[in-house]
């Protein structure tokens, strides 16, 4: 079996499902981007939102991809940093629930929240208050956080730290670790396509939905996707509705996404789609197979607000993934 470790923010998600998008005007927010704010702006949105219905999940991309690994029922670990306030329980209970090993690292701020809001279209925006999770750093990086696992998953927030996601890099391939990134956001892409350039080639899989393949490449999907799999082994490109493509040396896949009844929330969705992906990749299974995999994921988790989903539904997933 194959150890996957997760580092990344370690969120809570106050998710707010919104009439449209005159809240995210007022608010100054782009829509289906994240935005990272600053305490101040984080206590003015939860004020406005008081009278708003809301509920709590875990979020953070990486975060999200380990949980759904877990509950394929591979075997994850996750690193990151909270505090000890109520939000810092609520996402230590829920991985621990999970059987997920995580290293919880302690800082003084508060555990960091991403305000989600979700249209009726069902794209999500993020305003997110990064908190203690901006607090890892390259100082905090240990050997032993990598010992006992085969494959990391970094999460590309992470790249507006430097020194940090280097750090991690560097670390896990000593280890012997192969690394996955996803490239997590258009516009962090856009401001910083030289040093994703560099990442590219340390990386084994890179994970780009088509907005950020996009920013980086200035290319539609098909040809981005061969562009970035000159940069790394293994590239995959989300599509959205139009579901996803791959490339591996001279091998190529595209499928088409999974028919739902109706898009509620893609909140999550690709870092479902990742989960499912690297399941069916550390098996060994085609590339055709491995989207298949990621689509069921993703599919699922659309169809519901948050990353939540019900007993009888995973049920269902892992039968069709396998």
């Amino acid at each position: 079996m194959v150890h996957f470790i997760g580092i990344g923010n370690a969120l809570v998600d106050a998710l707010y499902q919104v009439s449209g998008d005159a809240v995210l005007q007022e608010l100054y927010l782009a829509k289906g981007a994240m935005q990272l704010i600053e305490i101040e702006q984080f206590m003015d949105i939860s004020r406005r939102m008081s009278a708003c219905p809301s509920r709590l999940a875990t979020g953070g991309s990486a975060c999200n991809t380990v949980k759904a690994l877990s509950l394929l029922g591979a075997s994850a670990g996750l690193v990151g940093k909270v505090s000890a306030d109520a939000h810092g329980r609520f996402f230590a209970e829920r991985f621990a629930g999970l059987g997920v090993r995580t290293r919880l690292l302690p800082d003084s701020l508060p555990t960091g929240v991403a305000s989600t809001f979700i249209t009726p279209d069902g794209q999500r925006t993020f305003a997110t208050y990064l908190g203690a999770a901006a607090r890892l750093s390259a100082a905090d990086v240990a050997p032993d956080w990598f010992v006992g696992y085969d494959c990391l998953y970094l999460e590309g927030y992470l790249v507006q730290d430097h020194e940090l996601i280097s750090s991690i890099v560097r670390t896990a391939r000593k280890a012997g670790l192969t690394v996955c990134l996803d490239l997590a956001s258009y516009n962090i892409v856009e401001s910083d396509r030289d040093f994703f350039a560099a990442l590219f080639r340390q990386a084994d899989i890179i994970f780009a939905n088509e907005e950020e393949a996009r920013a980086y490449t200035g290319q539609e999907p098909v040809a981005a996707l061969e562009t970035l799999s000159a940069l790394c082994p293994v590239v995959v490109v989300k599509t959205g509705a139009a579901g996803a493509l791959a490339a591996r040396g001279t091998e190529r896949a595209a499928v088409a996404a999974e028919d739902v009844a109706c898009v509620v929330d893609t909140t999550g969705a690709g870092d479902y789609f990742s989960a499912g992906f690297l399941y069916a990749y550390y098996q060994g299974r085609p590339l055709a197979e491995c989207l298949r995999a990621g689509g069921v994921l993703a599919g699922a988790v659309i169809q519901t607000v948050g990353t939540d989903l019900a007993p009888e539904v995973w049920t269902g997933v892992r039968r069709r993934v396998g």
